[in-house]
């Protein structure tokens, strides 16, 4: 069972960020609540049905399939938010806040209750929690989320193509190779060498630039391409890639480190992580509080920051050294990074799509964080064991336990400097200010009902 277990994360990711596009596409052609509230159900029932498993090739199995139901609810989750704060405005800075802050919530709460949970009963006590919890959060969502008025599509030819078949099957299947190939990499016969992990590498990277061109000249696309001639719209993207190839890396391996080198239990793990949680709020807060009076680009540049002091104090520790001086302030300065920049990210990319559009919107943004995450750990898997094949005998990390995990935090330095050098060409202000209209997206509706006129006017041509 240890071997199932060790990969269950991994299968989840897999699944999930293949999915986010096509259930967002479903999310807006067919609705959102009943999408939702059922993909929430069907997670809670597998994750039951985890709990019970009695092999690790059935828990692999049951874990993908929870990828599966993951995807399928965080798009119209996202998208019935996107529709009911339909104008930017700062009530809907603070929705979006309350809702990106439950990222580092759910994360080390859910951390300190399966340790808890683990060591009280067995492993499978965390699966029935996250059953019992997702349950309850279904019972809670059926009577309190509001009823979705968005137009819905009947199946027909029309809705087929506006599914974007071959580009979804573009998707699931470039960006399930490309992550397939990263998880694979570490445990492979020759690591990056072995053929079939170069294959899977090779033919996902081309399906994933196939997408985009047929995106690009299929007039039913799922994405606009139109939305990356943005300026902002890009640059955000950019900078927020760089900053989820390093934030997930340093979270996982800082954990990893108490546990394999500290000898910290599950559970004291996640005490230690519990900063992540404190500060992560607080920055949801006040970010979505000063959004829309202090430009979101000092916002943006504040978190860039934020990032790269908190993987140099990571860094530059080493075993023995104090928590609170290193750790500590690295764990708070981190989630600030990632929260500011997320939160921004999250406002400009749902305020730029149409209406229809919502779960699209953010099941775009989600996917990048997913696919730069996996890009994170696929680099960061081969760097650890590298460096721990070869340790330093001389030195400032010479026949020090650290030097592994240090070397991964240097990765995630690089990765923030990158992120950082692009934050000066932004020039995004404020959001959700009296007056913001959303100017990105009103081109976008613009554009999108001249195509869809010109679709119409060739039907009609065809009928005739």
């Amino acid at each position: 069972m240890g071997d199932g277990m060790g990969g269950t994360d991994d299968q989840v990711r897999l699944t999930a960020g293949a999915l986010l596009l096509f259930f967002g596409s479903v999310a807006d052609l067919f609705g959102r609540k009943a999408m939702f509230i059922g993909s929430m159900l069907l997670f809670s029932i597998f994750s039951l049905g985890a709990g019970f498993a009695q092999s690790g090739l059935t828990l692999d199995v049951l874990c993908g399939v929870l990828g599966v139901w993951s995807a399928a609810a965080v798009p119209p989750a996202q998208g019935m938010l996107g529709t009911v704060y339909e104008k930017p405005s700062p009530r809907k800075n603070k929705s979006f806040g309350a809702f990106s802050a439950g990222n580092p919530l759910g994360f080390v709460l859910g951390t300190i209750l399966a340790g808890v949970f683990t060591q009280v009963f067995n492993w499978r006590a965390g699966f029935f929690l996250i059953a019992i919890v997702y349950f309850c959060t279904t019972v809670v969502a059926y009577f309190t989320v509001p009823a979705d008025t968005t137009v819905k599509r009947k199946l027909d030819n029309e809705t087929v193509k506006r599914l974007d078949l071959p580009g979804t099957a573009m998707t699931i299947l470039g960006i399930g190779m490309f992550c397939a190939a990263l998880s694979l990499a570490s445990d492979a016969p020759q690591g990056w060498r072995t053929p079939y992990v170069l294959v899977l590498l090779i033919i996902g990277l081309l399906l994933i630039a196939a997408f985009v061109v047929w995106e690009i000249k299929y007039p039913y696309a799922m994405i606009d391409m139109a939305i990356w001639k943005d300026r902002d719209f890009s640059l955000l993207f950019i900078i927020i890639g760089f900053g989820f190839i390093g934030f997930p890396v340093f979270s996982f391996w800082i954990a990893l480190y108490f546990q394999t080198e500290l000898s910290y239990s599950a559970l004291m793990t996640g005490v230690h992580m519990l900063p992540m949680v404190v500060c992560g709020i607080a920055a949801n807060v006040v970010a979505a509080l000063i959004q829309h009076k202090v430009s979101n680009k000092l916002l943006v540049g504040v978190g860039a920051g934020a990032y790269l002091v908190a993987f140099i104090l990571a860094a530059v520790q080493r075993h023995g050294d104090s928590y609170w001086a290193f750790t500590f302030p690295a764990l708070c300065l981190c989630v600030v990074g990632a929260d500011f920049q997320f939160i921004v990210a999250n406002m400009y990319v749902l305020s730029s799509m149409p209406v229809n559009k919502q779960s699209i919107a953010g099941s775009l943004l989600q996917t990048l964080t997913r696919l730069c995450t996996a890009v994170g750990y696929g680099i960061a898997t081969a760097i650890f064991d590298a460096v721990q094949n070869s340790p330093s005998t001389s030195g400032y990390y010479a026949n020090n336990a650290i030097e592994p995990f240090t070397a991964i935090f240097w990765f995630s330095v690089g990765c923030a400097f990158i992120g950082t050098l692009f934050v000066p060409a932004l020039k995004i202000g404020t959001q959700g200010h009296e007056g913001d209209t959303g100017q990105v997206r009103a081109r976008l509706e613009e554009r999108s009902g001249l195509d869809d006129g010109l679709v119409v006017a060739r039907e009609d041509r065809q009928v005739k």
